[in-house]
């Protein structure tokens, strides 16, 4: 009963709601207008307006219906960008600052969006779409309450259950006009790709400015690292060469110090190297790559992995480096005592979580640390998801889907027991319509044997056997698709789920 009360005070506001879009509607016929006298500036606002009202329907329909609906806009235009003279270019004309072309840009945008179209639709309609389906029980229940007055004496018992019936169709009708909500504004194929598009080449660029800035850390270690080093050992042996015949001891002593800068060059060189992509990783996987880490850090690090198969070597090395900059954030600004990394798999999907008891509050729009590790996971369609409220524990969860490989079947969820009542069902009596009452029918029929036997179709009047036969056929092959029809569409759903489960990570 709690439920059906919910469900009517709903279908109450978005009925209201939607007649409200009356007048929007109207407004938006005079602004349509007067937009075709040459008023072209009232098409973003009168747009932008309209789709606040499509956003809301949207958050409405994905929390009182249950029915998802997520934005289907192309993405908006980049800014426009000056030239080497500093003029902005549109087409074949130039202007000197960027408004005009920025908002011609985005006057394409929203005249060529098919999202602003369907909009309009759905505005013009809703109102009469929701009349009928969401305000009908209400209409019903007030001809009820007014039944009484009717000198019918069936009035009254027929008006209360036409209340009844409205009442429980509520929720049906609610749930049919989701599936309107749905129809015209969940996202469009088109509007999916350029979505898609829009975050691989800002992933592009993203990694292409991150290994930019690598080589760029690179090469300054080498300059004034190991590059520094080998240039003063070269001066020093020549210092030696002259002082070998003049002054022998001071030429070992030299040479002792030639043999210090060369041990610490070539530290630098295998921290250089480690840095690069470490050969513990390549050679014994992220697991023990980790906890070679850890035991090199100054913190207590506990390290759990529960992988059965390496990830590709690309991934790992996200994965390790990403790890490597948590900690070192956990170790310098956090202060933390203790870190707790874990490495599992979740599907196909690599999932790794550090965990520190420090002070909290980190935040990747403040530091170029956490905003590298996006960088880096982006480029894999990984996320990185942080909770750090102040006073700790701040916890670090990286997602790096599709990374894993299968390395055991798929496990199979069982279906239903009425599904498989409805199998059984099919396969178990789906030949007798078919063959004996069936097919066989039908040939003795096309033969005209006299023998009825326990043939159904053959003892009804003339007339009415071919029809029964037909039926009989019909209704074993269905009996039969069923049977098949059931486990595959089973499995193909319980595909579907793991895969959205496997993209869960990238719409967070």
């Amino acid at each position: 009963m709690r439920r059906h009360a919910v469900m009517i005070g709903r279908a109450l506001a978005l009925g209201l709601l939607a007649l409200a879009d009356v007048v929007l509607a109207a407004i938006a016929l005079i602004a349509a207008v007067m937009m075709g006298v040459g008023l072209i500036l009232l098409f973003p606002p009168l747009i932008k307006l309209i789709r606040r009202r499509t956003m809301l329907a949207r958050k409405l329909t994905g929390r009182w219906l249950g029915t998802e609906v997520a934005p289907s806009y192309l993405p908006p235009p980049p800014p426009p960008r000056p030239q080497p003279d500093g003029w902005y270019r549109y087409q074949r004309q130039l202007y000197k600052t960027p408004w005009w072309p920025a908002w011609n840009d985005r006057m394409r945008w929203l005249f060529t969006d098919p999202a602003t179209w369907r909009d309009g639709l759905w505005l013009c309609l809703n109102p009469v779409i929701a009349g009928t389906f969401l305000l009908l029980p209400f209409v019903v229940i007030g001809g009820c309450l007014a039944a009484p007055w009717y000198p019918s004496p069936v009035a009254t018992p027929a008006g209360f259950v036409a209340a009844l019936a409205a009442v429980a169709a509520t929720p049906w009708l609610l749930r049919a006009y989701g599936w309107w909500n749905h129809l015209l504004l969940s996202p469009t194929a088109k509007a999916l790709l350029a979505g898609r598009v829009q975050q691989l080449d800002q992933a592009r660029l993203e990694a292409a400015d991150s290994q930019a800035a690598e080589l760029r850390r690179i090469e300054r270690d080498l300059h004034d690292g190991a590059q520094a080093r080998l240039v003063a050992m070269g001066m020093t042996l020549g210092a030696v060469e002259e002082l070998m015949d003049k002054d022998p001891a001071a030429a070992k002593v030299l040479l002792a110090k030639v043999r210090d800068a060369s041990s610490a060059a070539l530290t630098e060189l295998r921290d250089l190297v480690r840095g690069i992509h470490p050969p513990v990783l390549a050679e014994r996987g992220l697991g023990d790559a980790v906890r070679a880490l850890a035991l090199d850090s100054p913190l207590k690090v506990t390290v759990t992995v529960e992988l059965e198969t390496r990830p590709d070597p690309p991934v790992e090395s996200a994965a390790y480096f990403s790890i490597s900059e948590l900690l070192t954030n956990a170790t310098r600004h956090g202060g933390a005592e203790r870190v707790w990394i874990d490495i599992s798999r979740q599907g196909r999907t690599l999932r790794v979580t550090v965990t520190d008891d420090g002070a909290g509050g980190a935040d990747p729009s403040r530091g170029s640390g956490l905003r590298g590790v996006e960088r880096r996971l982006a480029a894999f369609d990984g996320v990185l998801a942080i909770s750090s409220p102040p006073g700790g524990p701040t916890t670090a969860t990286i997602d790096l889907p599709y990374a894993l490989a299968w390395s055991e079947p798929d496990e199979k969820v069982q279906m239903p027991r009425w599904k498989h009542a409805v199998v059984a069902f099919g396969w178990g009596l789906g030949w007798l319509p078919l063959f004996p009452q069936g097919l066989v029918v039908m040939v003795l029929k096309i033969i005209d044997f006299e023998e009825r036997s326990w043939f159904l179709a053959l003892y009804l009047p003339e007339p009415w056997q071919w029809p029964l036969i037909v039926f009989n056929i019909l209704l074993g092959l269905t009996m039969y698709g069923v049977a098949m029809a059931i486990p595959a569409v089973h499995a193909r759903r319980h595909l579907m789920a793991r895969a959205a489960s496997a993209r869960l990570g990238l719409d967070r």
